[in-house]
């Protein structure tokens, strides 16, 4: 991970370029969130709502982090923080959620899951595409970019979910990418967390 050393100077998301294409990928996420929770609903697909949070964790963190762009490194460090504890409780939710649906007897709507997952790759390929120069910086700007991967990753998934159930006329598919998807969202939790941290131990000596 960029930054291990506290005099390493990170990118802050000071830049006029960084906020439009923050704007435009909180526009990308939120749109697909909506989208996404209908139709996992709709196709009883936990993979699917698992990875219409993941949208929504991205609009907010979008949005938490151009609300802090050129702020002190205390008040950034403290918003990856948030972000980083919203992420691990949301990989928490659908872990235990997706424990819960091991029991329920039903099996999702492949055809459903495939075409919802390909919209949702083609927005989440377009968001990396518009963040990917500026994928290291800050633990505020980090956070942002290990959304946009988890978003791409998590929709791969959900196609191969797809793929899964339609072929063994079963649930397990579904429940089991739902478990990785809830891996991959508590693993980018730690390191948000962990750079964060270090931020805000970094700043607290430059001050003295």
């Amino acid at each position: 991970m960029a930054g291990c050393c506290s005099h390493e100077a990170k990118f802050d998301g000071v830049s006029a370029d960084y906020k439009r294409r923050l704007w435009i990928v909180i526009a990308l996420n939120a749109g697909m969130f909506a989208v996404e929770m209908s139709a996992g609903q709709m196709a009883r697909s936990q993979a699917l709502q698992a990875d219409a949070l993941d949208f929504l964790g991205d609009a907010l963190t979008y949005g938490i982090s151009l609300a802090v762009i050129g702020a002190s490194v205390r008040v950034r460090s403290g918003a990856a923080l948030a972000k980083g504890i919203s992420l691990l409780l949301m990989g928490l939710w659908v872990f235990g959620s997706t424990l819960y649906r091991v029991f329920y007897v039903g099996v999702p709507e492949a055809g459903v899951m495939g075409v919802i997952g390909l919209m949702a790759l083609a927005a989440n390929l377009a968001s990396v595409a518009i963040l990917v120069r500026y994928k290291d910086g800050d633990a505020n700007v980090r956070s942002v970019w290990l959304c946009s991967r988890n978003d791409a990753i998590g929709n791969v998934a959900v196609m191969v979910a797809a793929l899964g159930v339609w072929g063994t006329a079963t649930g397990w598919p579904d429940l089991i990418v739902a478990g990785i998807m809830a891996g991959l969202f508590l693993t980018s939790a730690v390191q948000i967390l962990r750079q964060a941290w270090q931020e805000q131990r970094d700043a607290a000596v430059h001050a003295h």
